[in-house]
């Protein structure tokens, strides 16, 4: 079974039926209908790929099937030589192969050309040792071929001179020649294209004769021709950096080719063997213009990932073809517009923010009368891109801020949030905008009906409200959107005063707050309105949210005492006697409990609280409600401002020294038995992706390589076993060991695997034969799908010849091995979010795992460290809300995983008197195997450091 896999090239879907037995089968190829023949051949075809091999029935197909002169069967005649094994036991080449050589010969010289061309396609997949004996009897008639009247031919047969010279050079030595041959004559693009690839890879020198000849004609030829010039191009250019000059100019002419792939080839190309500014100008251009030509998504997201390469490298070039990139918007994907975004936030500069800035402007106001999810989610992509914009070019915030606060009412909260942060951001930063902010601001607050957009707004109203004119349009704006007191109507309020008979208490729901902790919100429709499109506010405090009665509290409150700056003394006795009035109404509606839900003892305790303030005013209670909190909202800015410009890499600072000047220089190719591992090597193959393989694949120091090696057998089994496991993105590699530790040789062993999880194993076993003591590294690979602990587990069986097993039967042997886990922690890596966006996942995630706090350590602090380091995850919450001593922590902790799952930990803790820690870690994802995954390796992990 093993040898028919490592000769056959392809694999076929077997029907599901039970199949014939290898005696219907015969009678089937005896038959005379053809048709019946067919679907013989095809079962016998599916039987062989599956695993059974039927030697008996080769000398039927000789007889009955290769006579045949059915285009059909000649095609699964071709099939069937490919996947049998065609070797016998001895490893020899069997003496029926010589009648199927025979048969090869025939149609090599058939009048039909497709059976030509089939025959010489299957010519090209004889690459084992043992098949030698059958192409050398085939080579003259292989190239008579190459000069055959018809393309299909010659262009098979090209293929056919590859594939034997670059497995068995010997056999046809002059192959270079004859297909140099070919190529000069030759008139048909895809034989010349095949040619010139044989040419290229197994005869450069030939190659780059026949292209400096053909140098002016390259513009001419066909795309797929094209394509390989430009292969050769990088290749001769990196070995020999004087000819750049001379083959520039040639790329460049290929730019005006009228296929995509050669000017995305052209590009890639340019940008690969030269940095001047016009060269990358080229390419970029290339790209910009693959991007609006091209309607295929995967096209653009692939140009948009080479763009966002050459910014890394050469932004100032891509900051002129900003207006380029950025119409890229016009596409419906979300994917296409994000990536276009991240790149244009990059390039901007002074120079084009006011362009790009009308860009964008025009965008969001196209999603103004749009509505879906897809819709939402881009206008909030926008916002953002805007926000980030402006706070980094302050002049040009102007243009777009009225534009956005038009926003503050939209349907989809996240978009409105967004545009009300970044109006506060806006306000406090800008002064000389303040004027004109606010006056938008209290025109479009009627229009808010979602309550946290509203809460920000109103604090805003309160911090921002400070001349004569702001303060009074500010009360006006508020009372409007109240409406007149009382809040209760007076059949509820008798009602409630008469006896407990109140309406039942909806039910709350839990939301995570800015810390992390959990508070109860009533479920009242953030939507509801009053009366009328003014009375929004009202509508959501009747519903029976407190907490946003308590922020109008806190802004009347200051605008009451903000007012008396302003008012003679009187006067402002009498606006505080109002807000008094409204704060009245808000308890009793708190009290009465049938406009939606009781008040929290909080919420209560925060309006008593302004009442008292109200009446009896003091300075240093007016100082910390009208300047303090400003002060730690101007502080909690600049310090989230110098964290990211911490985060930023620097730019300025001189890159850190890998190497001295004078280290040795080691030349991989000079290298000795032994290797100065301190020494620079030099790699004449600066390729990228070559360079980020050899990454992957160079050797890890042996105290790593120990790290990840796990034993699979005992000591004192047969066959010792251990498995050297190493993660890749979505693969993982399992080199496993073998040795036979008997004194009798193993047949037919074979690594037997499977699979509990999101893990796929790509490969079947293969039997091996071990002598004594002879041990054989054995290579599996797995796919992975999603982030999941996955388990592999197997056994390893093999015939033993020393012993007859009990019973007598095959002695066939087998050794189960140890269960190997695959660590989450390989998939997931640390990531950053806003706490917007992580409170709106935590809300969305269905999947939570609760895992109690059971740990040695006893300091909050240090076990937050360990729990993050152990999952290998951020913490969001700012250094400043963790610095002191306390005796109790909530932070939220993010992480991403490689397949851009989102796992969600908050963790809150508490010190207990004994000095123990207590609390619990929430775990939120989309799927359920992250947090399973994720809880139990925290489960595991928590004890200690030592653990």
């Amino acid at each position: 079974m093993s040898a028919m896999e490592r000769n056959c090239t392809l694999l076929l879907h077997g029907k599901e039926a039970t199949p014939p037995n290898e005696e219907e089968i015969r009678e089937l190829l005896e038959d005379k209908d053809v048709e019946k023949k067919q679907e013989a051949m095809k079962t016998l075809i599916t039987l062989q790929l599956n695993g059974e091999p039927m030697p008996k029935m080769l000398m039927v197909v000789i007889r009955f099937i290769v006579p045949s002169d059915d285009h059909k069967l000649k095609k699964l005649l071709l099939i069937y030589w490919e996947v049998i094994d065609k070797t016998g036991p001895d490893g020899k080449l069997l003496p029926e192969m010589i009648l199927v050589c025979n048969n090869l010969r025939n149609d090599l010289s058939h009048p039909n050309e497709y059976i030509r061309g089939c025959t010489l396609r299957f010519l090209c997949k004889l690459k084992a040792p043992t098949e030698v004996e059958i192409l050398e009897p085939l080579i003259p008639t292989i190239k008579n071929n190459l000069e055959h009247r018809h393309a299909f031919v010659r262009r098979n047969a090209v293929l056919a001179v590859y594939s034997i010279f670059k497995s068995f050079e010997p056999l046809i030595a002059d192959g270079p020649e004859l297909v140099e041959a070919v190529l000069q004559q030759e008139q048909d693009a895809s034989c010349k294209r095949n040619a010139f690839l044989m040419l290229f890879h197994c005869c450069s020198e030939r190659a780059v004769a026949y292209l400096s000849e053909n140098l002016e004609q390259v513009a001419g030829w066909g795309d797929i021709l094209q394509l390989v010039v430009l292969e050769l191009i990088r290749k001769i250019v990196r070995a020999n950096p004087y000819e750049k000059s001379r083959y520039i100019r040639c790329i460049l002419t290929l730019f005006a080719s009228e296929s995509a792939a050669v000017a995305y080839e052209c590009a890639s190309v340019l940008v690969a063997l030269s940095s001047s500014a016009t060269a990358i100008r080229a390419a970029a251009q290339s790209y910009t213009q693959l991007l609006s030509s091209q309607s295929d998504n995967n096209i653009k997201l692939i140009v948009l990932e080479r763009l966002q390469d050459l910014k890394r490298h050469h932004s100032k070039v891509l900051q002129e073809m900003i207006m380029d990139i950025i119409r890229a918007l016009g596409s419906a994907n979300l994917d296409i517009r994000k990536k276009t975004l991240e790149i244009m936030l990059d390039l901007i500069v002074p120079k084009n923010i006011g362009e790009v800035m009308q860009v964008l402007k025009k965008e969001v106001q196209k999603t103004q009368g749009e509505e879906g999810e897809k819709s939402s989610e881009y206008r909030a992509m926008l916002i953002n891109a805007i926000h980030r914009s402006a706070i980094r070019f302050p002049e040009s915030a102007s243009m777009v801020v009225p534009v956005l606060m038009d926003f503050l009412g939209d349907a989809n909260q996240s978009s409105a949030v967004e545009v009300i942060l970044f109006v506060r951001e806006i306000l406090e930063t800008f002064p000389h905008l303040r004027e004109s902010v606010m006056k938008k601001l209290l025109e479009t607050f009627p229009t808010i009906h979602s309550s946290r957009v509203a809460r920000v707004a109103l604090w805003l109203i309160g911090e921002f409200c400070v001349a004569g004119e702001d303060v009074a349009a500010g009360f006006t704006t508020l009372k409007a959107s109240l409406g007149e007191p009382p809040f209760v109507p007076p059949a509820e309020d008798e009602a409630a005063s008469n006896g407990p008979a109140a309406a039942p208490r909806p039910e709350g729901r839990p939301v995570v707050l800015a810390d992390g902790t959990y508070a109860s919100v009533v479920a009242a429709d953030e939507a509801v309105g009053g009366d009328d499109g003014t009375q929004r506010l009202r509508g959501l405090l009747l519903g029976g949210d407190f907490f946003l009665a308590t922020v109008v509290a806190t802004t009347l409150t200051k605008l009451a005492l903000r007012s008396r700056e302003h008012l003679p003394t009187r006067a402002a006795n009498m606006v505080a006697a109002d807000v008094m009035l409204i704060l009245t109404g808000l308890l009793q509606l708190g009290k009465a409990g049938g406009a939606g839900a009781t008040i929290d003892a909080d919420s209560q305790e925060r309006l008593q609280t302004y009442l008292h303030l109200l009446s009896s005013p003091g300075e240093e209670v007016q100082a910390l409600c009208l300047v303090h909190c400003r002060e730690v909202f101007s502080a909690m800015l600049r310090e989230r401002a110098g964290q990211e410009e911490a985060e930023k890499p620097a730019k300025d600072v001189a890159p850190e020294v890998h190497r001295q000047a004078d280290d040795l220089i080691s030349v991989r190719q000079l290298k000795g038995g032994k290797s100065d591992t301190a020494a620079l090597e030099l790699d004449d193959d600066d390729d990228p992706v070559s360079s980020a393989a050899g990454a992957f694949t160079g050797e890890l120091d042996f105290a790593a390589r120990l790290k990840r090696v796990t034993q699979l057998t005992g000591l004192s089994d047969p066959v010792y076993a251990e498995a050297y496991v190493l993660v890749h993105s979505y693969d993982i590699m399992l080199d496993v060991l073998v040795i036979n530790q008997t004194q009798e040789p193993m047949t037919n062993l074979c690594l037997e695997l499977a699979t509990v999880g999101d893990l796929k194993l790509c490969e079947r076993p293969t039997a091996y034969t071990l002598a004594p003591g002879e041990s054989k590294h054995i290579k599996a690979n797995i796919k992975v799908s999603s982030t999941e602990t996955g388990i592999v587990f197997g056994s390893i069986v093999y015939d033993a010849h020393g012993s007859t097993p009990p019973g007598g039967g095959e002695n066939r042997n087998c050794v189960v091995l140890n269960d190997l886990h695959i660590d989450i922690m390989d998939y997931i890596a640390p990531a950053s979010c806003s706490d917007l966006a992580f409170r709106a996942m935590w809300a969305e995630f269905e999947w939570e795992n609760k895992v109690a706090v059971n740990t040695d350590i006893t300091e909050v602090k240090e076990f937050l460290e360990h729990v993050m380091k152990s999952t290998n995850m951020r913490c969001l919450t700012p250094p400043a809300a963790l610095e002191g001593e306390s005796g109790f922590l909530a932070a939220n902790l993010y992480a991403k995983s490689i397949f851009g799952e989102d796992a969600l930990v908050n963790c809150s803790v508490e010190k207990r008197l004994d000095g123990k820690i207590c609390g619990y870690i929430r775990i939120r994802s989309k799927t359920q195997g992250i947090a399973l995954s994720l809880g139990d390796k925290i489960t595991l992990k928590q004890k200690g450091p030592a653990c």
